[in-house]
């Protein structure tokens, strides 16, 4: 693998959810349902917000985006909070940050948002850096979308792309129980850690049954490889889809050579079922 691809999946995993989402998720069941009050982000989020606003100008878009956050809304949305696009030399950026709004729980909603800004601040640094060492051509592009919005679940997926040379691609979930509004972690789906082990075995036999059916796909799977896959990690990248199935994703050069893209499985709900802690997100 090209050493430059090597060093962006190691160092630029995405930014852990603040420790205190874990504080806020279990207190949020609890909680009962409190009357909608004109959002108001806390000084953190405002104050990255205004650190990462000072670098990059926002666009007329952004600012009618920005204009609907503080409204009060009959259901949550995902709204655009700003986007920019600089060039510097062979450098470009090209990147929307996105926003959580209509939330009851307002620290779940500003957690999530600060996130977002701070990801966004990161990816801007880095463009700043690349275009500062004039090391050749590079682009910064990022989206997002919502790949799941039913009564129950939002799942929205971010997706970063850097190339230099050649490309490398992480995509990015949030996914929010818009009833209880808390937020969905991999982990709080299941009664203990053998999900890890059991969803391991479940996406190496995919991959074998995949390679067998198509020559054109490859996994890092066989033992030969030197860095073949063994087991997701414990907060690996997922989502539920529409059909309420667990979706499991893996960044570019993650489990498969580059050309096959960012990959993901679907996991029979048959396989996990008795490990769940209840079948309302996954059936």
């Amino acid at each position: 693998m090209d050493k430059r691809l090597e060093m962006l999946r190691k160092d630029y995993k995405d930014i852990p959810i603040p420790k205190e989402l874990d504080r806020i998720v279990a207190q949020a069941l609890q909680e009962k349902p409190k009357k909608k009050t004109r959002p108001v982000w806390p000084a953190s989020v405002a104050a990255a917000a205004l650190l990462f606003t000072a670098t990059v100008n926002f666009s007329p878009e952004a600012a009618q985006a920005m204009s609907k956050i503080p409204l009060v809304k009959e259901l949550v949305e995902v709204v655009t909070f700003n986007e920019f696009k600089e060039e510097k030399g062979n450098a470009s950026i090209d990147v929307k940050t996105p926003a959580i709004t209509g939330l009851d729980n307002q620290a779940l909603e500003d957690n999530l948002n600060q996130k977002y800004v701070e990801e966004s601040q990161k990816l801007y640094e880095e463009f700043a850096k690349s275009a500062a060492a004039e090391n050749g051509h590079f682009s910064m592009n990022s989206e997002y979308e919502k790949v799941t919005e039913s009564p129950e679940i939002l799942s929205v997926r971010r997706t970063i792309q850097r190339t230099q040379a050649s490309g490398y691609i992480q995509n990015r979930y949030v996914t929010i129980d818009k009833e209880n509004e808390v937020l969905i972690t991999l982990k709080g789906l299941f009664k203990n850690g053998q999900y890890v082990p059991v969803i391991s075995e479940n996406i190496k036999e995919q991959m074998k049954q995949q390679m067998a059916a198509d020559p054109n796909k490859i996994y890092w799977v066989s033992e030969n490889e030197i860095e073949p896959f063994t087991q997701i990690s414990p907060d690996q990248p997922f989502y539920i889809n529409q059909d309420h199935k667990l979706v499991i994703s893996f960044d570019e050069y993650e489990a498969a050579p580059g050309y096959m893209g960012p990959v993901e499985f679907i996991i029979p709900t048959a396989v996990i079922s008795d490990l769940l802690v209840g079948e309302r997100y996954i059936r």
